[in-house]
């Protein structure tokens, strides 16, 4: 799906942020609707570690807040969205540039809204690969998010 102004706008102002930035990865594309984010990690003077490759802690930022902002977006103001646990496994050293795809679609988040309003709340595992350009894995990260209901407050008379 393509971008919208809106989406290509919060691209921007992600990139922009502070904490993102330091990271050395950038969003790459955002679908309209979230259901897609694209982030590239290049291999440069800022995510490069002693031994010339990227830094490993470049290859976990550039991943970590992608999931719980993209449910944020796609749930609505009527859920909370917190990251709970994450693990990353490096598998190679990325010596290029590396790109992940996440991905959110409409049957996931039917499901954690059923299960949300079943049980109160809902923990699920997502799990993202940072690749290079054919397409081999040079990092595995599982996020694991608390997803539960919003309270809505109401102003007393």
């Amino acid at each position: 799906m393509a971008e919208s102004l809106r989406t290509r706008l919060e691209r921007f102002g992600f990139n922009f942020f502070p904490a993102y930035r330091g990271t050395g990865g950038r969003i790459r594309h955002i679908a309209a609707d979230w259901s897609e984010v694209r982030v590239a990690l290049p291999l440069n003077w800022r995510t490069r570690n002693y031994v010339g490759s990227i830094f490993g802690g470049s290859m976990y930022g550039a991943l970590d807040p992608i999931y719980m902002v993209m449910l944020i977006k796609r749930l609505g103001p009527d859920f909370e969205v917190w990251d709970k646990a994450a693990s990353i496994r490096f598998r190679r050293p990325g010596r290029t540039t590396l790109h992940a795809t996440f991905r959110v679609d409409d049957a996931l988040l039917a499901e954690v809204r059923d299960a949300v309003a079943r049980d109160g709340r809902v923990e699920r595992t997502f799990t993202v690969d940072l690749v290079d350009a054919a397409g081999l894995v040079h990092a595995s990260c599982d996020k694991l998010l608390t997803i539960r209901g919003r309270e809505r407050r109401t102003v007393a008379a």
